[in-house]
């Protein structure tokens, strides 16, 4: 069986990435507001796991623009999966929770059926998953650029034969 590539992307960076998780942010807590108040109308399940399930997606979409450096720009959320797949470290993780975020999509979004309370629940744990899988990559991105503006320069060294070699000593 051969593997599907990952569809249609768009190139993006730290502006995009901040973005995007302050998206998934927003999703998420919007989720979980109204996901405390479920016994007042059941409908307000299927909307908070639709939050939940766009908070996913641009966790996702932050977690590539970190690492990868693209997103996904297709009209198949799955592709955004096997993007995801792409990151290191925990990628295969993150693009299993959204798999399953992506798999109630239909149901919380276009059902005529509600979403269940344990699906709401798992939803949101799943969106909180990737949520903070795409903000530690951020910070460690982050760590790494200080450390990186913290090396010394790197200095000329002298060949024995003749000419010269840069490196660090």
């Amino acid at each position: 069986m051969t593997s599907r590539r990952a569809g249609r992307t768009q190139v993006c960076g730290r502006p995009q990435a901040t973005a995007r998780l302050a998206h998934a942010r927003k999703f998420l807590d919007a989720a979980e507001l109204i996901a405390t108040d479920i016994d007042a109308d059941e409908a307000n399940a299927s909307v908070a796991a639709s939050l939940a399930v766009l908070a996913g997606i641009a966790a996702a979409d932050a977690a590539c623009c970190t690492r990868l450096g693209r997103r996904s720009r297709s009209q198949d959320h799955h592709d955004a999966e096997r993007l995801l797949t792409e990151v290191v470290p925990g990628g295969r993780d993150a693009a299993k929770e959204l798999r399953r975020l992506l798999d109630l999509k239909d149901t919380a979004q276009y059902g005529v059926m509600h979403v269940s309370t344990t699906e709401l629940r798992a939803a949101l744990r799943r969106a909180r998953s990737l949520v903070r899988f795409a903000a530690g990559l951020r910070h460690d991105s982050a760590r790494a650029r200080v450390r990186d503006r913290a090396a010394p320069p790197a200095r000329r060294r002298f060949h024995p034969a003749g000419g010269r070699r840069t490196g660090r000593l």
